[in-house]
């Protein structure tokens, strides 16, 4: 008979899992999950100060850290601090967008290419960095029984699978990352860590003090035409617990009333 993993039923004990780019959608869902499945969580931002993030230490006990993950040094000292803390990452998940108001919705004639290295800087390149600390310390740990070393996710957007007008900056960033996962993947695989990236194409709505799910910018779900930050990080906790067998590598997730 399949193991209770097989369909579902994980269960993480003991192993630690960081998040790097913390915020109330995707990440403070990953952390809630994940501890609840028995992980010791730690999230990483620019500012580890933010409400979301200090209720997380409250009720679920994740551990926040600074860290400006476009700065080698600032990752460098994040893992260390990590590993030391809590112990080696067995799951990093890289969750920053790196998109500014500054390149939003600007034409190529018009953005400035100062925010355009920004927007490179903060995406493709702080995945870059994390991804490497996370290879590095992965590498130096032994197999368990599914021959996992430990699982790199790196989050993604539409445009990593198609530029969209006026979003020059973002597109190269996101097909920046998405050729450094598929590359990591090709590399680390065969050693027994497992690389995905996940674009999400959709605005993603997360739950706000009234109850409903709404995006800053997309207003307020209605019958799920947002995509739900909870059962995003779902998918991310069963790619963590795939059988090597069956391993993804790119998990494309959209709301059903999504035109694409």
């Amino acid at each position: 008979m399949p193991s209770d993993t097989a369909f579902g039923n994980f269960d993480n004990t003991g192993e630690v899992a960081l998040i790097v780019g913390g915020g109330p959608g995707i990440s403070a869902s990953c952390a809630r999950l994940f501890s609840a499945a028995g992980m010791r969580v730690a999230i990483a931002a620019r500012n580890p100060d933010k409400p979301v993030l200090k209720a997380l230490e409250t009720d679920h006990g994740v551990r926040s850290y600074a860290c400006d993950a476009a700065e080698p040094a600032a990752v460098a000292e994040l893992f260390s601090n990590v590993q030391q803390q809590l112990g080696t990452p067995k799951l990093v998940v890289h969750n920053i967008d790196g998109r500014t108001a500054a390149v939003f919705r600007q034409p190529i004639a018009e953005v400035d290419p100062e925010h355009v290295l920004a927007t490179l800087s903060n995406s493709a390149y702080s995945a870059f960095l994390v991804g490497q600390q996370a290879a590095r310390s992965m590498l130096e740990q032994s197999p368990d029984s599914n021959g996992l070393r430990g699982t790199i996710l790196f989050t993604n957007a539409s445009a990593a699978l198609k530029g969209y007008p006026k979003s020059g900056a973002f597109a190269m960033a996101c097909h920046a990352k998405a050729g450094l996962a598929q590359s990591m993947a090709r590399e680390l695989m065969p050693s027994g860590i497992h690389v995905a990236q996940i674009p999400i194409d959709a605005a993603i709505g997360w739950t706000q003090p009234d109850g409903t799910r709404a995006h800053r910018l997309a207003g307020t779900s209605v019958d799920d035409n947002m995509a739900d930050p909870d059962h995003i990080a779902t998918v991310y906790q069963q790619l963590h617990n795939q059988h090597r067998s069956t391993w993804a590598h790119e998990i494309v997730l959209r709301p059903w009333v999504e035109n694409w």
